[in-house]
């Protein structure tokens, strides 16, 4: 009796599925360290939304950039009284469009969804969104970006009373663009002043720059006007342009 034997074809590769790309709320999530920025979301009501089409453009601060808030805020801010306020902070962490870093260093400011305008800055290899630093760029979603930044951002933080937009940031980076070029071709005393008198406008700004900010420029001031040396006086204020924008 002849016994016949049944060989099954089986495929020598399992081509890989590709795995569907997460939206910006279930990125957040996956990636573990932005549990306080979730259940800020939450708490607002903005979960639908981050999961909508979009696109979006996200700058999302970690849990520690949260911990740096005063004590009490985000628990505060997490209560059912205070939803408006959470809402208007969250929206102003949503740029509408999909942003990529190289596009948001080009640009000087981008309106944002509670409505005010961001001021973006790049400073060297470091893209400031107001007064954050951008730790991790072009995260990708499927609805959208996200930047991760390493301080919340507050509406109207860095605002005159007169209602314009200005921080310690855009009055560093401007004195640095004219001062640099300057400072290059030799003219140590212009690039020293214009250097002074930004530090000087931050120190008497009122909102915008922290009071230990406020001290680096104080103390590079009264180092300035000890010193004689113009090439020196200009290096004095550049380190501690530097120091306050790590």
């Amino acid at each position: 009796m002849k016994t016949i034997l049944l060989v099954l074809s089986l495929p020598l590769f399992v081509l890989p599925v590709k795995a569907k790309k997460k939206d910006i709320v279930d990125t957040a999530v996956g990636a573990g360290s932005f549990k306080t920025l979730v259940a800020a979301v939450k708490a607002a009501g903005l979960v639908d939304t981050l999961k909508g089409e979009g696109p979006f453009t996200v700058f999302a601060p970690t849990d520690d950039a949260f911990a740096k808030l005063p004590k009490g805020t985000v628990e505060s801010l997490l209560k059912p009284e205070n939803k408006k306020k959470l809402t208007t902070i969250l929206t102003y962490h949503v740029v509408s469009g999909k942003v990529k870093a190289k596009k948001a260093a080009k640009l000087d400011s981008a309106k944002t969804a509670q409505g005010d305008k961001l001021t973006i800055k790049p400073y060297g290899e470091i893209l400031r969104i107001n007064r954050s630093k951008v730790v991790k760029a072009d995260v990708k979603a499927s609805n959208g970006i996200i930047h991760v930044i390493d301080s919340v951002l507050i509406p109207d933080s860095g605002k005159k009373e007169s209602g314009k937009n200005v921080s310690m940031e855009s009055i560093i980076v401007s004195a640095i663009n004219k001062g640099v070029p300057l400072f290059n071709s030799g003219k140590f005393a212009e690039t020293a002043t214009i250097y002074a008198k930004a530090g000087k406008k931050i120190v008497e700004m009122s909102k915008g720059a922290s009071s230990n900010d406020k001290k680096v420029i104080s103390a590079a001031l009264r180092e300035v006007s000890k010193e004689k040396s113009l090439f020196q006086r200009a290096w004095i204020m550049r380190r501690a342009f530097d120091k306050v924008l790590r």
